[in-house]
């Protein structure tokens, strides 16, 4: 659901959250709806990058949170001043993403070289209140 609100201080005015059970099938429907949210917004220009982005963030997401004893679901946020889009993902692992150095023959292991050299920004945190972490890129 979209949300064009004031955000933090008025900085955010166009805000979207979606919440994904952590199978496989989430990291396409992320996707689409990454697409379709940007479209709503005006902001086409920058959706392939956003949309990559997000592929990434969701899918390791969803790795995390398989990965662990109890299944919890992932959670993606939109957010845009209409200049600039954070990406912002949710997992309930504390553990933090890991810069694979892979070779040029690997199939996996890309996802946060992608978002580093596609992202202005990112990087992650742990809040003591929701457990997990976030993992957040800006485009």
């Amino acid at each position: 659901m979209t949300r064009q609100g004031h955000g933090t201080n008025g900085l955010w005015p166009l805000q979207d959250f979606l919440e994904f059970g952590a199978l496989v099938s989430a990291v396409p429907c992320a996707r689409l709806h990454a697409r379709h949210v940007l479209w709503e917004w005006g902001m086409a220009s920058v959706g392939e990058s956003a949309e990559l982005l997000v592929t990434e963030l969701i899918t390791n997401a969803v790795k995390a949170s398989r990965a662990m004893t109890q299944v919890f679901p992932v959670r993606l946020w939109l957010v845009s001043d209409r200049a600039q889009i954070l990406i912002l993902v949710w997992d309930a692992s504390p553990q933090p993403p890991v810069r694979a150095d892979v070779s040029g023959e690997a199939e996996n292991g890309r996802g946060l070289v992608l978002v580093e050299a596609i992202s202005e920004q990112w990087g992650w945190y742990c809040r003591d209140d929701s457990g997990g972490k976030f993992v957040w890129a800006i485009v």
